[in-house]
């Protein structure tokens, strides 16, 4: 699985009208929802926001990684988000978040989330393209640095 699979271009908002933690996500559960990925926004909303009062999502270096399951999805979908200011999200280190990539996911498909996720850490982990990511100028450049970004990891 490739992660350009399931982000689709118009799932990338920089930035986010967006300035507290639960109007964002719903803010990328709506991007998500205008490509019709999703036949019930509202059961998804309701399914990010319920797993996010469970634990934070916040894992540090100022990015959230906010998650829902519903059966309301085909296939796992991603929407990224660029805060105009940090976002306070109760992460881990105590910091704001500058990052928010949403996966939603279908209720009975367990793999291909955990393998996103594991994407996306291994993403971010380099500490240069992380930073790089934060000061993404518009979606379009910050698509394109992930694609080119995912390209050189399947290389190495």
């Amino acid at each position: 699985m490739r992660l350009s699979d399931i982000l689709k271009p118009s799932c990338i908002k920089v930035p986010l009208a967006s300035s507290d933690k639960q109007a964002a996500l719903f803010e990328l559960v709506d991007l998500l929802a205008a490509t019709d990925a999703v036949t019930e926004v509202q059961q998804l909303k309701d399914a990010v926001w319920q797993r996010e009062q469970t634990r934070t999502t916040g894992i540090g270096h100022g990015i959230g990684i906010p998650h829902g399951k519903t059966g309301c999805l085909d296939q796992l979908h991603m929407a990224i988000g660029l805060p105009a200011e940090p976002i306070e999200f109760g992460a881990i280190d105590g910091k704001p978040v500058e990052l928010i990539i949403l996966l939603a996911s279908p209720a009975d498909q367990t793999g291909p989330h955990i393998q996103a996720l594991a994407k996306i850490s291994r993403m971010l982990t380099d500490d240069t393209f992380r930073d790089a990511v934060k000061q993404a100028p518009s979606a379009t450049k910050l698509h394109m640095m992930l694609l080119e970004h995912e390209a050189e990891l399947a290389g190495a």
